[in-house]
């Protein structure tokens, strides 16, 4: 990713990144969608969403409720 940005979340699943998406942005915080695919199995993988850095904390406040 690229500099000023930060990871805030990291999952295998797709629907829960993207609810973390939308959870941020509804805050008012702009986030990003990153996809790493499994080498062996296209739909299997990583999704990791990012964050301006001077918003890791608040959006981490926003979704600390998403994993459990």
């Amino acid at each position: 990713m690229e500099k000023g940005w930060s990871e805030v979340l990291s999952t295998t699943l797709e629907y829960q990144a993207q609810m973390a998406v939308d959870m941020l942005e509804n805050e008012g915080i702009r986030a990003v969608l990153y996809q790493q695919p499994d080498s062996a199995y296209k739909i299997l993988g990583e999704y990791t969403v990012f964050v301006p850095e001077k918003f890791v904390n608040q959006a981490l406040e926003i979704i600390k409720n998403l994993k459990s």
